[in-house]
């Protein structure tokens, strides 16, 4: 499938949502919670077969999060990235993708661990960076330690 034939069956498999492109590959902006129907949807049909989630990530934009799901088919080699943007900083949760690709497991936990968005579904969130005793998130851009001196 090129690039624009992806392009195509993402406007008729899910009429309405965003699209946009990077220099690398398409991007679908997924509402938060369709992001595990979408996520399966490419999974599992036969024209897209998004079987390899590579990266999962988010970003902190100070007024909002992003989520970030990159995706590949080992079968028809083509990409694709969906985007969450998720309003609710102090309580943001979306549900988990972990029980379609398992690589899911680490990303939502790294995320939750340094960004505190939860994952409805996981089925172990849990730090893996920081200590359990740790309070706040450090990659979040209104994270203040104490023990840090600004310059």
């Amino acid at each position: 499938m090129t690039k624009e034939e992806l392009k195509s069956y993402l406007e008729k498999t899910f009429p309405g949502m965003t699209q946009e492109e990077n220099i690398d590959f398409p991007v679908l902006w997924v509402e938060k919670d369709q992001i595990f129907e979408v996520a399966k949807k490419l999974k599992e049909d036969e024209a897209t077969k998004f079987d390899f989630l590579f990266d999962e990530t988010a970003i902190d934009w100070q007024t909002h999060f992003e989520m970030v799901y990159h995706m590949t088919s080992t079968t028809y080699r083509h990409d694709l990235e969906i985007k969450v943007k998720l309003e609710d900083r102090d309580h943001a949760e979306l549900p988990s993708v972990e029980p379609l690709w398992k690589a899911a497991e680490m990303y939502e936990n790294e995320i939750w661990d340094l960004f505190g968005i939860r994952f409805s579904g996981h089925p172990h969130l849990r730090r893996i960076f920081m200590s359990n005793e740790w309070k706040g998130y450090p990659l979040r851009k209104d994270y203040q330690d104490d023990d840090v001196i600004s310059l």
